[in-house]
């Protein structure tokens, strides 16, 4: 073990094994890497439970990028099992697409919409003129109408972050897709696929080298003082960085109930990955059933997690409002004035991210710390 580390790495998620492993490849530094978890790989940690069924810890995890740059990095450290996501809603006792599409409106009204012209028409009639959008109802309302908005956006969405859409930001809800067409994929994105062997597996890989030690079970704030070193990354979150001095960032949670059912013909429990519940009277969110993510097929079982959201419990999705941006704002002035901490990830800039922005990010910090000439690079960048 080194007398002293060039750099101390919080949290051995995306944003820190890949700073990690840039610093330790690319400017020979020594690097020691801590998370407060008994395992690397973040929110992304996957692992084969007792029915032998590969599951994800936190959730299901499904990459997508249109990031020509992050499918690069990555495939250094995994191949890579094609895989597209697909999601059906229980809407009033049928199982719809969703992204709503011409399949959904047609099933779900008893139409026969041929035509991107004819369903875009559907949703212009629907329509509520709003001049200026500004809340995640008025994001729904004004494209697809009150009634759609009803049956698949107010009570998922309540549920998710226990507020009415009226009460959150428009980009909540702006950001989930309309299709006119019958594309039934949850994402579009071009690089649609999951690692080969796993997440886990991927992360051990970024962080094999010779210059980067991990250690588990370690909280940052109770070593800080006890490890010698020059250079912080630090991943976790930024109010608890500075101790909370304005207060605490909100964040929403989420809980899995994890049932494992028999599946003696070998096959899958559910038809596609996911199944959203967005009816307020069913107190989960989504079903999501792991053997359809992980090709893990045929099995005598299948493990599928239940996910309720939560108000507490670990930070997930920060609250998308203009008073905790304005309070993120004030952490962010002070994370600025340390030179020798760089602040990386959702946590540490307070942002909801998917997986492959978080990898942009990290890729991207580490540009800047060369450019800025914060770190020396010790030969060419591979």
């Amino acid at each position: 073990m080194p007398e002293r580390y060039d750099t101390l790495v919080v949290g051995a998620g995306y944003a820190g094994s890949i700073m990690a492993e840039r610093l330790a490849s690319c400017c020979g530094q020594s690097v020691l890497v801590i998370d407060r978890r008994d395992h690397i790989a973040g929110n992304a940690y996957d692992y084969v439970d007792d029915h032998g069924v590969t599951v994800h810890a936190y959730g299901p995890h499904i990459f997508h990028t249109n990031a020509e740059r992050v499918v690069e990095y990555l495939s250094r450290f995994t191949d890579w099992r094609p895989y597209e996501h697909r999601v059906l809603a229980n809407v009033d006792g049928q199982l719809l697409p969703i992204p709503i599409n011409r399949t959904t409106v047609n099933q779900l009204y008893g139409l026969d919409l041929e035509t991107d012209d004819d369903v875009d028409a559907f949703y212009n009639e629907r329509a509520e003129p709003i001049d200026l959008v500004k809340t995640s109802e008025d994001a729904v309302v004004a494209r697809v109408g009150r009634d759609l908005y009803e049956r698949f956006f107010r009570g998922y969405t309540r549920k998710q972050w226990e507020r009415d859409p009226s009460e959150l930001h428009a980009s909540v809800c702006a950001r989930i897709p309309l299709r006119t067409n019958t594309d039934d994929r949850y994402f579009t994105d071009w690089h649609q696929a999951m690692p080969a062997d796993g997440y886990t597996t991927m992360f051990r890989r970024i962080l094999d080298h010779p210059n980067i030690e991990v250690s588990l079970g370690v909280d940052f704030f109770e070593v800080r003082d006890e490890i010698d070193y020059g250079h912080l990354v630090y991943t976790g979150p930024v109010d608890r960085y500075f101790d909370y001095r304005f207060g605490a960032l909100p964040y929403r949670s989420l809980e899995w109930d994890l049932v494992n059912e028999p599946t003696p013909d070998g096959g899958l429990s559910q038809p596609t990955g996911s199944i959203n519940f967005p009816s307020e009277h069913v107190p989960h969110t989504r079903k999501t059933e792991f053997r359809h993510l992980t090709g893990q097929s045929p099995h005598g079982s299948s493990t599928i997690a239940v996910e309720y959201p939560r108000s507490e419990g670990d930070p997930y999705y920060p609250i998308p409002r203009d008073d905790t941006r304005a309070l993120y704002k004030q952490y962010e002035q002070l994370a600025a004035e340390l030179p020798n901490v760089t602040f990386v990830g959702r946590l540490a800039r307070y942002q909801y991210l998917n997986m492959d922005q978080v990898v942009a990010q990290a890729l991207a910090t580490f540009d800047r710390l060369v450019e800025s000439e914060r770190v020396e690079l010790a030969g060419p960048v591979a």
